[in-house]
């Protein structure tokens, strides 16, 4: 399993904004190359969704890995983590959405087309 960590890459990008970028020779990363590259597949290799799928991902896993755990002075809150990173991944597929976002554009050429695109207003009202 290859971990790289460039820039310049849709993996590398993926990596940045999923903070998976303490790449050790010897832990590794969070995720292997090939994990990203399939996250990127599965959204049609936008970068941002691809980063809160990692997100959303890493999330179910302190769920299910760390749960509530209170002994002597140590305590874990796997939920609260989970959800911080829930509002993350929110937060970049938001950033996706508004990205892209536009108005309604409608031409008016003749008077069916006007009439259409007043209904059109008013449907959208």
């Amino acid at each position: 399993m290859a971990y790289t960590y460039d820039l310049t890459t849709t993996t590398g990008q993926v990596r940045l904004l999923c903070r998976d970028t303490d790449i050790v020779p010897t832990t590794g990363a969070l995720y292997s190359d090939e994990e990203i590259g399939v996250f990127l597949t599965l959204n049609d290799s936008v970068v941002l969704l691809a980063a809160a799928t990692a997100l959303e991902n890493v999330a179910a896993n302190e769920v299910l890995v760390q749960k509530r755990i209170r002994l002597l002075d140590l305590q874990t809150d796997g939920p609260a983590e989970a959800t911080a990173l829930r509002a993350l991944a929110a937060s970049l597929r938001e950033q996706y959405e508004s990205a892209g976002a536009f108005d309604w554009a409608e031409m008016v050429t003749d008077p069916a087309t006007y009439t259409e695109r007043v209904y059109d207003e008013a449907v959208r009202e």
